[in-house]
């Protein structure tokens, strides 16, 4: 008997080539196709308040190479909505500024800009031409992850009901008002953020962080921040604790850290955790509602113990690093020449923490519809969802739902 195949997804595809590729395998056949809700992701990443120029070339989305019946395109005359087959997904992203580049590439680039893959992969694969390790080490590269993504949502959303929300906790030094957004809903925080160009869900911290970009736009600088990523919906009982690389916590950690730009990641409360005492610290334990299953009274740990979700909603803050090209340039070396010079300034972002989020979204989604896969294995969403119905002490209702009382409020 053969189990069936890991959901895993490979990508290829260079910044201003052609466009991006992504083969998804282990997608359970009989998933209805949502190309819009795909398509609505890609659109969110290009957003967000200090993007550069390459947003207003690109306009993303996905089509279909393969592992849908009927194709999207065909639909419509075969009278059948498009779900998937159980052969690997396949999703193309056009880049529109291949049309610029591909009669007149550009000239070889020798100046590594600090802070960027440039000098690292020159070394690593023998060449002084950057462009040979830009081209993929770009972030425009996450177009492809966020389609990736965008399909473990619609895994999740389709067996659990599973909701991705994100929103910018800080931007340079302007931070959110910590108290007064923690009291806002799920709902709330998603519509709030939706609207803001920083994707904030605090008004008054939102416009300082926008003034703030624009000032280091000005200087020829960039600039960093922080912010925070949560799934609502997470049953009890994903991933585990007999191997490291079962440890969901572990897994989500690592794949945030593989965001362009991200230099750390916070499973729930960390930092203030690591502060105060265990009592003070570990979410309690409480006695369910007329003899429904216990419930916590709050959720610092961010929805993980022992590497196993516990019903609570998911959540990490990251971390990101200034973004590496600045405009006014750092100290560097011409491989070329050997002397010393100034990074060359490309066309770039000056704050990608907006636009992270989403990314964030999609990879949390990722991880956990992976972990789903593998708590709930079948050839098709209808085995995986019998599987779900049958094991209902496990991933139906979880050891708690989300509750008014969780301490955090979106947590």
């Amino acid at each position: 008997m053969t189990a069936p195949a890991p959901l895993r997804f490979v990508t290829a595809g260079e910044s201003h080539g052609r466009g991006l590729v992504v083969v998804i395998d282990g997608v359970p056949a009989g998933l209805a196709w949502d190309g819009d809700a795909v398509d609505a992701d890609l659109a969110r990443r290009q957003k967000g308040y200090g993007r550069g120029k390459r947003q207003r070339i690109e306009q993303d989305r996905a089509e279909v190479l393969g592992g849908l019946y009927p194709p999207p395109e065909s639909s419509a005359a075969a009278g059948e909505a498009p779900t998937t087959t159980g052969a690997p997904l396949a999703l193309w992203v056009r880049n529109r500024d291949w049309d610029n580049v591909k009669d007149a590439w550009p000239d070889p680039v020798t100046v590594p800009r600090p802070g960027h893959a440039d000098l690292a992969g020159c070394f690593k694969f023998g060449t002084t031409n950057i462009r040979r390790t830009w081209e993929r080490s770009s972030a425009r590269g996450t177009a492809a992850t966020v389609a990736a993504g965008a399909v473990g949502k619609l895994l999740l959303r389709e067996l659990l009901g599973v909701r991705l929300v994100s929103h910018v906790v800080r931007i340079g030094d302007v931070a959110i008002d910590e108290e007064a957004v923690a009291a806002l809903s799920p709902e709330e925080i998603d519509a709030a953020v939706e609207a803001s160009p920083v994707r904030c869900a605090d008004p008054v911290a939102a416009e300082r962080m926008i003034a703030l970009i624009d000032a280091h736009k000005k200087a020829g600088d960039t600039l960093g921040g922080e912010l925070e990523v949560a799934a609502h919906g997470v049953p009890v009982g994903l991933g585990g604790y007999v191997q490291h690389d079962r440890r969901l916590d572990a897994r989500i950690g690592g794949a945030l850290l593989a965001v362009p730009s991200a230099k750390g990641v916070e499973i729930g409360d960390a930092r203030r955790c690591s502060l105060d005492s265990g009592s003070a610290v570990h979410d309690a334990i409480l006695p369910g509602e007329a003899g429904g299953p216990p419930r916590r009274g709050s959720n610092r740990a961010g929805g993980l113990e022992g590497g196993i979700s516990t019903g609570e909603p998911v959540w990490a803050r990251v971390l990101f690093k200034p973004i590496a090209t600045v405009p006014k340039g750092i100290e560097t070396v011409d491989l070329a020449t050997g002397e010393a010079t100034r990074s060359v300034y490309l066309r770039s972002d000056t704050c990608v923490v907006p636009a992270a989020g989403v990314i964030c979204e999609a990879v949390l989604a990722w991880e956990l519809a992976v972990a789903l896969r593998e708590r709930c294995a079948g050839d098709t969403i209808a085995i995986m969802r019998a599987a779900i119905a049958g094991g209902d002490q496990v991933i139906g209702g979880g050891a708690s739902g989300p509750s008014d009382d969780v301490e955090g409020g979106e947590r």
